[in-house]
């Protein structure tokens, strides 16, 4: 059996440019059929209205989407129209959406919360288009070193495999922590540990200057410095993430997760072996 999932990314998080590539790294995955749709940078209601009934052509086992903040009006429109599909559905969002789980609760939703997956300083004073890439590009390897990714694929995965058994598809209810994270990267030195611990709680911290100079401080000169730290944090969350991987490499400890010829997940740790 192939599995079929409909990916569908509206606006942007650290999780969304490598979702639908977290599934197949290699492109030759024989037993899932992915589809992304997307509403671009945008995530208003009407993008959301136009792009969520597009995935029913597909016929998906499942459906995901992912955007920031799975309480603000276009996602929130997302999960009205999903939960009235016959798809099972999961929400993959940022620490916004831990207010929202006992509504998705309620929509039969499955959902994928990333507590450290943060806001940007969208200010136009301060953001321009490289800036966004290097944030993004800061985010994105703290949530890869810390071991966050691993959780979402390996949580979708469990999904997949359900799917693809026939059985009947259990929805996620996770909110990613610090701890479940370096939990999944499986890291053997408890230095590597700490420092991916406070990587992914600096990221977590990102958020918390970034609102506060985008939505509560007012005139330029007063937010703009806001803003620019909260990206200095990223960074820096980017380079402890680096050295907790650095030391894993050291003791020649990297758990590895590939997919295997069937599908599977496989597992290795020693550089010079084979997965299994």
């Amino acid at each position: 059996m192939v599995v079929k999932i409909a990916i569908i990314k509206s606006g942007n998080i650290g999780t969304s440019p490598v979702i639908d590539l977290l599934l197949d790294e290699r492109a030759d995955r024989p037993n899932i059929d992915v589809r992304t749709f997307g509403s671009g940078a945008k995530m208003n209601p009407e993008q959301v209205e136009d792009v969520v009934p597009k995935i029913d052509a597909f016929e998906p086992d499942f459906a995901i989407f992912i955007s920031p903040n799975p309480g603000a009006p276009g996602p929130a429109k997302a999960r009205e129209l999903l939960s009235e599909k016959d798809v099972p559905a999961i929400i993959i969002g940022d620490a916004p959406g831990k207010g929202k789980k006992d509504e998705m609760d309620e929509q039969g939703l499955g959902y994928i919360i990333v507590m450290s997956d943060p806001m940007i300083g969208a200010k136009r004073e301060w953001l321009d288009p490289t800036e966004m890439a290097i944030f993004n590009a800061d985010i994105l390897k703290v949530l890869a070193e810390t071991g966050a990714l691993r959780l979402v694929q390996k949580t979708i995965d469990g999904v997949i495999a359900a799917a693809d058994a026939g059985e009947d598809i259990e929805l996620p209810k996770l909110i990613i922590t610090a701890e479940k994270a370096v939990e999944a990267a499986g890291f053997a030195n408890p230095y590597a540990k700490a420092k991916a611990i406070a990587a992914y709680e600096m990221a977590g911290a990102v958020a918390n200057l970034d609102m506060k100079g985008c939505f509560m401080t007012k005139g330029f000169e007063n937010f703009i410095p806001l803003v620019a730290a909260a990206h200095e944090m990223a960074a820096c969350a980017a380079k402890l993430a680096q050295e907790a991987r650095e030391i894993e490499k050291s003791n020649d400890t990297v758990l590895r997760t590939p997919h295997m010829k069937e599908g599977n997940p496989g597992c290795k740790v020693d550089l010079i072996s084979k997965p299994e």
